[in-house]
């Protein structure tokens, strides 16, 4: 088992992302049996949830004649308006029924702010408004973090990002994630994560 010091961040593994859901990501509940395993491997745990208002700026059916996939933009920088999804309390919100991750140390609920969207377990959309799970990571002595969950190329892709602009090792486990990829999205995705030094892995390299 991997010690403290490296964190599986589960990223939004909830049922609005699952087929049939209000956002679903391709094959997204593929993942859940595989996030149990690798969860197993790990001493430290940490999940990410979507948790917006109903109310909330990305969604598209708050936004006259506007519809899901158009982009808009908004104070912080350029928005995709996206179909309402993971309103906090709604079935939709919780988490799949068949992640068994009971050990996790904590959860955090992203996108609770009205007024801007949250992909990152570190930052809001604004790229100033902190989580606070920096802190916490570095408060518990992590120096690595291995990021898991939906989808590859938005919540996962940006929150390994921030990780590593927050000074942590940073791997992205490509098998246990799933991707949107809205418009070149993914691949786009993956430019990026490795010009910042993000490592693509597999599970089976995980848990050897």
């Amino acid at each position: 088992m991997k010690g403290a010091h490296e964190v599986l961040l589960v990223v939004d593994v909830q049922n609005d992302f699952m087929p049939g859901g209000a956002l679903a990501v391709p094959h997204g509940d593929e993942i859940v049996p595989l996030v149990n395993r690798l969860a197993r491997g790990f001493s430290h745990v940490m999940l990410t949830q979507d948790w917006h208002p109903a109310s909330h700026v990305s969604f598209a059916a708050n936004h006259a004649g506007r519809a899901p996939f158009e982009t808009i933009a908004l104070p912080y920088g350029d928005q995709v308006l996206w179909p309402v999804h993971c309103v906090q309390a709604t079935p939709g919100a919780q988490f799949h029924s068949e992640l068994d991750v009971a050990h996790a140390r904590g959860v955090i609920r992203k996108g609770h702010h009205a007024n801007v969207d949250s992909y990152s377990a570190f930052l809001e959309a604004d790229r100033k408004t902190p989580t606070g799970l920096a802190g916490y990571l570095r408060e518990t002595g992590v120096t690595r973090v291995w990021c898991c969950g939906l989808a590859t190329d938005y919540c996962v892709a940006w929150s390994a990002l921030d990780a590593r602009a927050a000074g942590f090792e940073v791997a992205v486990i490509e098998d246990a994630s799933r991707a949107i990829d809205l418009n070149g999205s993914l691949a786009a995705a993956w430019q990026q994560l490795q010009a910042a030094g993000v490592s693509r892995v597999q599970s089976a390299e995980v848990l050897r």
